[in-house]
């Protein structure tokens, strides 16, 4: 958590406790947001959105975020103080989907609507709805787009996947397994991160979803392999990272990268070749509805419906790339580019 996070969070506490006879209290609905981190451009952007929702509709926001992608701590000390605050709701990107999901059951024991957004809480009925992409679909996207645009050279491809966290959170199996399959390769357990046997997966990296994580887990998957042609990232500052480890290499041409998250960043990497193609999602989406989701329950009591043949609400996912290929739905660069974000 941000000092500046720490201090918002304190003063909305203390204005609660010093509220007369807690009837303005009473009157002001609270949501809170936790994001993984404040420096993400996605999680900037779900905030954006969140915090624009809540001011049209007259709730008052309180906003958290880990220090870093995987800060369970700080996290669980989020949800305590919006337990604390009287907040009707709480909105969640957690970093370890199952350790959150206690701390969370104490929330809805309390009363308060719990929504996770972009990733599924670990078991998914642990929040009482999920806007979210649909990872798996994004993961395919991107694999079976590297498929089709590496054609023949797909049998002899040399893989290097970099992941999320080692506490390996549904939206890192969803989106790791996902591109697997696309490209064509057995999963074995399609919920288990690196129990596959195919001989073109040089290995698994993590990259705590940063550009420095994404240059460090290149360099650890290179030195392995210097042979790799093809890089899955779980995000797209990750991908900028592994990018710059591969120009070290002297292989940043060498090698194609594929992605998720469609950021303006990222799409503008596609424009300059850095990367080949990203599953684009829609943060603000997600982080508007789950404002909307709580101001209704807060009023009646109601709670969200799951898209239609799924478990969550489907927030969309469009593959973006300068070269689409045959058998794979995309959106162009300047399509892109148009629905970024950050």
């Amino acid at each position: 958590m941000t000092k500046k996070t720490i201090l918002a969070a304190s003063a909305a506490l203390s204005a609660l406790a010093l509220s007369v006879g807690g009837a303005a209290a009473q009157d002001t609905t609270r949501a809170c947001l936790i994001t993984k981190t404040d420096i993400n451009p996605f999680f900037v952007k779900m905030r954006e959105g969140a915090t624009a929702k809540a001011q049209e509709l007259g709730i008052e926001l309180l906003t958290f975020a880990g220090k870093i992608d995987g800060d369970h701590e700080t996290q669980q000390q989020a949800v305590e103080s919006c337990i604390a605050a009287g907040a009707k709701g709480i909105l969640i990107a957690a970093s370890d989907t199952k350790a959150i999901v206690d701390p969370l059951a104490q929330a809805r024991a309390a009363g308060l609507l719990v929504i996770a957004l972009d990733t599924p809480l670990d078991p998914i009925d642990a929040a009482d709805a999920t806007f979210a992409t649909d990872n798996r679909e994004a993961g395919r996207l991107i694999g079976a787009w590297a498929a089709a645009s590496m054609g023949d050279a797909a049998a002899d491809a040399r893989i290097a996947l970099l992941d999320l966290s080692a506490s390996a959170p549904s939206v890192d199996v969803l989106r790791n397994q996902g591109f697997l399959e696309g490209f064509g390769i057995d999963v074995n357990n399609p919920d288990v991160i690196g129990d596959e046997s195919d001989p073109r997966i040089v290995g698994n990296e993590v990259t705590s979803g940063n550009e420095e994580g994404g240059r460090q887990a290149m360099e650890a998957l290179m030195q392995r392999d210097p042979n790799i042609n093809l890089v899955y990232t779980i995000n797209e500052p990750a991908a900028a990272g592994a990018y710059e480890a591969l120009k070290s290499f002297g292989k940043e041409n060498d090698v194609l990268i594929v992605s998720v998250d469609g950021g303006c960043p990222g799409v503008q990497n596609i424009r300059d070749g850095v990367i080949g193609a990203t599953a684009q999602q829609y943060p603000l989406l997600m982080a508007s509805m789950g404002i909307e989701a709580i101001a209704a329950f807060a009023a009646d009591g109601s709670k969200p419906t799951t898209s239609e043949g799924l478990d969550f609400t489907n927030t969309g996912v469009n593959l973006v790339t300068g070269e689409a290929v045959e058998g794979v739905e995309s959106i162009d660069i300047e399509e892109g580019l148009a629905r970024c974000w950050g």
